[in-house]
């Protein structure tokens, strides 16, 4: 089995404080990928550096204390590739991809248009940019037999039940009717697969893997699912139990977990 582990540890510092790498240890994960460290090379420990045994890799933000994403795997990768191409993103630390022989998987944080109507634009045009990378991933899997997965902070709830208070969340970001239309085009279009939601169709307030810290949230399962895997159908059929933990919080988001028949 192949097990892979995506967290958006909203700080890497602060979720070690938290636990996360007492709970990882304890996970016997093949590749985890994290989002949102907030922190540069200087910052990690030697802890933090090498998660739970595993080889670690990351994707800083040039901005401190912001964004920035990593990957951590059990089996060194014979390539690891920062970023998509593109300055505006690039400099943000939003992607990191590792290969190993058929198989590549990468660490994504899409950009959140919640905080104001700039961030809203920017995230406007990482999408825009961003389609023809997916198109050109899926051609690569067509081409070589590659399979592909990208695990991450997707910051969009793609379905009405994928967050608790749809109705009132039609204009906010993150469920915007252009953001849904882009990752069902990523889907039905490009042929990317859902894993959970292949795994589980109907699965509603057990899916959320986003609360605010506002309110009781937490406390009353007001969540949303905007952390996913999503990849190359040969690598989803392979897909055999996803779950999202929720027993301890590290994050304003909870570790999701899918395993692979693999190889």
């Amino acid at each position: 089995m192949l097990r892979i582990i995506t967290l958006n540890l909203n700080g890497i510092r602060a979720a070690t404080k938290k636990g996360w790498l007492d709970w990882l240890a304890a996970q016997q994960a093949d590749i985890v990928c994290v989002q949102e460290i907030k922190a540069q090379s200087a910052d990690l420990t030697a802890e933090m550096r090498s998660a739970a045994g595993l080889n670690g890799y990351f994707h800083y933000a040039e901005k401190k204390g912001y964004s920035g994403v990593g990957l951590y795997s059990k089996n060194a990768p014979e390539r690891v590739i920062e970023g998509i191409c593109v300055a505006e993103f690039d400099a943000e630390g939003r992607y990191l991809r590792a290969d190993w022989p058929g198989l590549s998987v990468i660490s994504l944080y899409v950009p959140s248009g919640s905080s104001s109507p700039e961030r809203q634009a920017a995230k406007f045009r990482f999408m825009e940019v961003f389609y023809p990378h997916l198109r050109a991933l899926r051609a690569e899997v067509e081409e070589t037999g590659r399979e592909i997965v990208l695990c991450g902070d997707w910051n969009i709830a793609p379905t009405e039940k994928d967050l608790k208070n749809w109705k009132s969340n039609q204009k906010n970001s993150g469920f915007l009717p252009e953001e849904r239309a882009w990752i069902g085009k990523v889907k039905s279009e490009l042929g990317w697969v859902d894993v959970y939601r292949q795994l589980y169709p109907d699965a509603e307030a057990d899916a959320y893997t986003w609360w605010s810290n506002r309110g009781q949230a937490w406390a009353k399962n007001v969540g949303w699912r905007i952390d996913y895997q999503i990849a190359s159908p040969g690598l989803a059929a392979r897909a055999t139990t996803a779950a999202v933990f929720k027993d301890a919080r590290f994050s304003d988001h909870a570790p999701l977990t899918i395993e692979y028949a693999w190889p």
